[in-house]
């Protein structure tokens, strides 16, 4: 199969400035007419001075540095990597968004992008006009539109307030008519970041049969996702940035141990989480996070071991008042599937703090029988459909060990949960056997 996106030594290079912090402090609107009242002055006394202003220090960032790869027809390359790597960067100069500073880029065929789900959407505009206006500025014709349309709006669910303007719309509302309008198009290559990541779970599945329907079409697809099972599960080729460098390349299942196997290293025993990568809003942020392995008695174990139960102390700061918000924590396998999901809206509970304040939140995950291995940890913070005020993928990670009983026989056999079991084993004499035939 030919090539249809062809990268050599592809760069992206931004100018960063900054300013001496001692000199450029925040300046409100008097000191500023001030400041230009007294130059003023100064030019009118003395003509010929001019007043030096602080120069910014310039720096080269480099989103993007050498990168070369094919991707051929049909293929379906998943993208990930660190937050900060490259990834979107990557999509949004094939997607002409931006433009490369080296290098060349070529695209063989009709390119769609679900990068920012909405982008073109009008707020005053009807639901049923934003389809046509989105559509055409995705590339669409008015008879292709038309074509899809009732599609569109039966993927969207919106059928009874397609005459409403959209700024009326909710914001599950919003998402599904613009992945929709999207997810239409009739296109050869589509990237797609991260967009599969809003809205409810129901919705959720109906992107991810809508992209695995799409990509059973032949369509060439980029995903970008920080879900490791949706890249495993769409991808058939996957890629690894960091710090805008291709790292490795190879089969999904391949490229995804090696992504966590450095995360792992990296949060390992993790507590402190400054240097974590976040995301969310800020409005409130996970400060630290420490794991205590106990026993029945609540007594301190030397290691995690499958059965054990496991502690976690979250300490989280908010930025602004957070009123009724769920506090997440979610257990990942080393290919980032999630194992247990602990949070506190299952029973019930929310966390509330006024700006400044810090709270401790444990949880106690009770019987934790998980088969040896490595696991990582993940903590969230907002209000499940409206906003994340805080998230850390990969808050720490840790070692289960098989218990005493199991450690002979427990290693050769696949599986995540080391389910309590008993057995029996009777031997049937042969000549009762026959009798009873």
């Amino acid at each position: 199969m030919s090539s249809v996106i062809t990268i050599e030594n592809l760069g992206k290079k931004y100018i960063l400035s900054h300013q001496d912090q001692q000199k450029a402090r925040y300046l409100a609107l008097r000191d500023v007419m001030t400041r230009s009242v007294k130059n003023l002055g100064r030019k009118i006394i003395h003509p010929l001075s001019s007043e030096k202003q602080p120069k910014p220090n310039h720096e080269e960032f480099w989103a993007l540095r050498e990168i070369s790869f094919d991707i051929r027809q049909g293929e379906r390359l998943g993208i990930i990597g660190r937050n900060g790597a490259g990834k979107s960067t990557l999509l949004k100069i094939l997607s002409r968004i931006t433009e490369p500073t080296t290098g060349k880029v070529r695209c063989n065929g009709r390119v769609a992008s679900l990068l920012e789900v909405g982008t073109g959407f009008h707020p005053e505009l009807t639901g049923r006009e934003n389809i046509f206006l989105n559509g055409a500025i995705l590339g669409m014709s008015r008879e292709e539109i038309k074509r899809k349309f009732d599609e569109i709006v039966d993927f969207a669910e919106v059928e009874k307030f397609l005459d409403t303007p959209v700024k009326r719309y909710s914001s599950g509302m919003y998402v599904r008519l613009a992945f929709a309008v999207a997810a239409h198009l009739e296109t050869e290559i589509l990237l797609v970041d991260e967009v599969l990541a809003v809205g409810d779970v129901q919705f959720q599945k109906k992107c991810l049969g809508k992209m695995d329907e799409v990509a059973s079409d032949g369509k060439t697809v980029l995903l970008v996702s920080h879900n490791m099972a949706t890249i495993s599960s769409l991808s058939t080729k996957c890629i690894l940035l960091d710090e805008g460098r291709l790292i490795d390349h190879g089969t999904p299942q391949k490229i995804i141990e090696t992504f966590q196997k450095e995360l792992s290293d990296t949060a390992f025993g993790q507590s402190d989480l400054s240097h974590a990568d976040h995301y969310g809003n800020g409005r409130g942020r996970f400060l630290s996070i420490s794991m205590r392995p106990v026993d029945k008695k609540a007594e301190t174990l030397a290691y995690a071991e499958a059965g054990c139960d496991l502690e976690f102390e979250l300490v989280v700061k908010a930025y602004t008042d957070l009123n009724s918000t769920t506090v997440a924590l979610t257990i990942y396998d080393q290919q980032g599937v999630r194992i247990i999901d602990a949070n506190t809206l299952i029973q019930g509970k929310a966390l509330t703090l006024k700006k400044g304040d810090k709270a401790a939140v444990k949880f106690l995950l009770k019987n934790v029988r998980l088969k040896p291995g490595v696991y990582t940890a993940g903590l969230w913070l907002g209000i499940i459909n409206q906003f994340d005020a805080d998230g850390v993928r990969y808050a720490t990670t840790f070692n289960m060990e098989a218990s005493r009983e199991d450690t002979l026989f427990s290693a050769p056999f696949p599986g995540i949960y080391a389910c309590e079991f008993e057995h029996d084993i009777k031997t049937i004499d042969v000549e009762d056997a026959m009798e009873s035939d």
